[in-house]
C-alpha cells in the first residue's frame, strides 16, 4: 500500500449514509445517554474507516467490535478492525474538548488510538491525531501525535506482520465446529449429549433453562505434568432470528469432581484471536459461564488455559 503524506489533521464531511447508520444504532439503545455514546462512537469509527481506505489500508468494518450489537450495548467501544493488523480504537470528542475519555475495557488489545472530533451538526468530523497506547482513563489532546505519524506507524506494523507471517513455523490447522449443522442434528466427533459427559444431578446448565435449540458437551484434557486435569466444555445455541444467534459457553468439572480446578482461565476469542470475554475459576467454582451473540458465518474460539496447558476449540456460527 502507498500511503501519501497529509497534513497533521484531516477534516471532511460525514456522509448522509453514515449519519443514518449512526442514528439507527442510536435508536437501538435502551437510554438516550447510551444511544448518544453509540452514535458518537459509530460516527468516529466510520470516519476513520473512510480516511484509512482513502490512504490505501484494508479495513473490515463489519467485523469490528464496535459494529457488534452486543459489544455496543455492553461496552463503550469504538474499534475499527484493520485487516491483518488488529483493532484500532477511534475515540470521539466534541468541539473545544481538552481531554478524551478512554474506557478501561479498551485500554488493551488495541494497536493504537485515533481521536476524532465530531462537529455539533454531525455533518463534519476532524481526525486530530493518535497515540500508540494509553495508560489512564483520561488522555490530554496535547499528547496526540500528528496523522502522518499514524500512517508511518501502520505501514511499519504491516511490514512487521508480513515478516512474522512468512517466518512462522507451519502449524497444524484446527478443525472448526460448524454450529449451524448442530441445528440439523449433525455433530462433530467428540461432541456428545450433555447427559453423557455431565452429571446432571450435580449441575444445572444454563442451556437447559434457556431451552437451547442445540447443545453438546466435550471433555477437555488439561493435564499438567503427571496430574490429569479434565473439564467438560458445554456449548449451547439458540437462534434469536435469521441474523443473530445466542451462544452460551459453560465449563464444568468432570463426573466425580465437585469444583473446577483453581485458576482455570476461560476465554472467548474473536476471529483474529483476541480475547473479547474472559473468566477464571477460584477454589470453589462449580462452573464458569459466558454468554454472547453472533451472526451467521462469524468465527470465534473458546480457549481453556490451566497453567501451561492450553486447549482451543474453534467454531463458526
Amino acid at each position: 500500500m502507498n500511503a501519501m503524506r497529509v497534513l497533521s489533521t484531516f477534516t471532511a464531511p460525514i456522509s448522509p449514509k453514515e449519519r443514518e447508520r449512526a442514528e439507527r444504532f442510536y435508536r437501538q439503545q435502551a437510554t438516550p445517554e447510551k444511544g448518544e455514546q453509540v452514535r458518537l462512537n459509530t460516527l468516529a469509527v466510520s470516519f476513520v474507516n473512510f480516511y484509512l481506505e482513502c490512504m490505501g489500508f484494508e479495513t473490515n468494518l463489519e467485523n469490528s467490535y464496535s459494529w457488534n450489537p452486543v459489544q455496543q450495548t455492553l461496552t463503550d467501544t469504538a474499534a475499527l478492525c484493520l485487516k491483518n493488523l488488529g483493532e484500532l480504537e477511534c475515540r470521539p470528542v466534541l468541539a473545544n474538548a481538552q481531554f478524551v475519555y478512554v474506557p478501561p475495557e479498551v485500554q488493551s488489545n488495541r494497536i493504537g488510538y485515533v481521536i476524532v472530533q465530531i462537529h455539533e451538526s454531525f455533518r463534519e468530523a476532524t481526525i486530530l491525531g493518535f497515540v500508540q497506547q494509553v495508560t489512564s482513563d483520561v488522555l490530554p489532546l496535547v499528547q496526540l501525535q500528528p496523522l502522518e505519524d499514524l500512517l508511518d506507524y501502520l505501514e511499519n506494523l504491516s511490514q512487521v506482520k508480513q515478516v512474522e507471517s512468512t517466518t512462522q513455523l507451519p502449524t497444524l490447522s484446527r478443525n472448526r465446529v460448524n454450529l449451524k449443522q448442530w441445528l440439523e442434528n449433525i455433530f462433530e466427533a467428540g461432541w456428545q449429549e450433555i447427559s453423557t459427559v455431565l452429571d446432571l444431578q450435580l449441575a444445572e446448565p444454563v442451556w437447559n433453562a434457556r431451552s437451547a435449540s442445540a447443545s453438546r458437551g466435550k471433555q477437555i484434557d488439561l493435564g499438567r505434568q503427571t496430574i490429569a486435569q479434565s473439564v467438560v466444555l458445554v456449548v449451547a445455541l439458540h437462534p434469536e432470528n435469521l441474523q443473530l444467534t445466542d451462544i452460551i459457553v459453560e465449563v464444568y468439572p468432570t463426573s466425580g469432581q465437585t469444583y473446577l480446578p483453581p485458576n482455570l482461565q476461560v476465554s472467548v476469542l474473536d476471529f483474529a484471536g483476541a480475547a473479547v470475554m474472559e473468566a477464571s475459576s477460584r477454589n470453589t467454582n462449580k462452573n464458569i459461564q459466558l454468554r454472547f451473540s453472533g451472526e451467521p458465518g462469524e468465527d470465534f474460539s473458546v480457549k481453556l488455559a490451566l497453567g501451561e496447558a492450553i486447549a482451543i476449540e474453534d467454531f463458526v456460527i
